[in-house]
């Protein structure tokens, strides 16, 4: 295939370990995009690639203002033909930047997030690689219709149920419950199963989020923030809580109060599953939460329950449309085009 033949993919750089460079004490995100891509051998015989810098951070310092201009910006490139768009960065928050993208991206062409977990001073350093595999499979039609993804160590994951789960293995994400969606083989794309329903946020960039607090439960814990989020300038709180949805006893009183004030989503730290609605019904249960008005999140991480609820705070959704965003997006196998469609869902 000659080059004028191949699908055009735009690299859109953001940072994080892909990019970091130095001598000496550690590394910074130094490199550009069009670095990057001149480190990774065969590129040019998968797709023409245009290579930009957007943003040039560690993945903490990612904010929502930035993810939704980068939503706009891949948007755009896919409107004017590209056949998909790669997004480097961090891996400490690829988690929300996928989940985000999915919800606000709603084209059919692959999204696909990618980075690397040893920087490039290293031995083995495994960006290129992970950029070879995100490139081609946005560059691949059987790619097509599956929302934001995920690649790295030659696996594809659906952004709705990927996570980081280990601090340094070249292979750190878990997808809960299904598993990776997909995988690369010899250059080729694979894709074994493809996520029910597609879900739509529609959102103009932002300036100024409302900030979302986490806050996570354990063993005998006492709730003491609890009674600090409202006083500290925070729009919503999402409670990380124990196992099937559970907190201690003491902070309930102050939980319900919060929750009359603003949204308070509750999340499991367990890191998979769905959260529990209808087991148990002791004081500080998912029963006695839920009750108290804090919204269940489903199947989502506290991670991605966060975004959202920043993302709704930002397209200033009443209360009732927030939790009727959650219930639609916690549900499997369901379409969704919330707010700009005034939240439609759909089995």
């Amino acid at each position: 295939m000659i080059g004028a033949e191949l699908p055009s993919v735009s690299v859109l750089a953001l940072g994080g370990t892909i990019a970091s460079t130095g001598a000496g004490a550690g590394v910074t995100p130094t490199l550009t995009a069009a670095e990057l891509i001149e480190s990774v051998p065969g590129l040019g015989q998968v797709a023409r690639i245009s290579a930009d810098t957007f943003r040039q951070v560690p993945s903490p310092e990612l904010t929502v203002a930035d993810l939704t201009a980068l939503a706009h910006e891949i948007t755009r490139r896919i409107t004017a033909g590209d056949a998909g768009v790669v997004v480097t960065q961090g891996t400490n928050t690829i988690e929300e930047t996928a989940f985000v993208l999915d919800l606000l991206v709603g084209e059919d062409a692959p999204v696909v997030v990618t980075g690397a977990m040893r920087n490039p001073t290293l031995p083995g350093a495994d960006g290129p690689a992970n950029l070879l595999g995100a490139v081609s499979t946005a560059a691949s039609r059987d790619a097509r219709g599956l929302g934001a993804l995920v690649v790295f160590a030659d696996e594809i994951h659906a952004a709705r149920f990927v996570r980081k789960a280990h601090t340094q293995s070249i292979s750190p994400f878990r997808s809960s419950p299904a598993g990776p969606i997909g995988w690369l083989s010899e250059g080729r794309v694979r894709i074994g199963a493809r996520p029910a329903g597609r879900r739509r946020l529609r959102l103009e960039p932002i300036t100024d989020p409302p900030p979302v607090a986490l806050l996570t439960f354990g063993a005998g814990d006492e709730g003491r923030l609890v009674g600090a989020i409202a006083g500290a300038g925070y729009r919503g709180l999402v409670v990380e809580a124990t196992g099937g949805g559970h907190t201690t006893a003491a902070p309930v009183d102050q939980l319900e109060a919060l929750a009359g004030e603003m949204p308070v989503v509750l999340a499991s730290r367990a890191g998979a599953g769905e959260l529990l609605q209808h087991t148990y019904s002791f004081t500080g249960s998912e029963m006695d939460l839920i009750g108290r008005g804090l919204i269940p999140a489903g199947a989502m991480t506290a991670a991605h329950a966060r975004m959202l609820l920043r993302l709704l705070l930002a397209a200033r959704a009443p209360l009732a449309e927030i939790r009727r965003a959650f219930g639609a997006l916690a549900a499997p196998g369901t379409t969704a085009d919330l707010l700009g469609g005034r939240l439609v869902v759909t089995a």
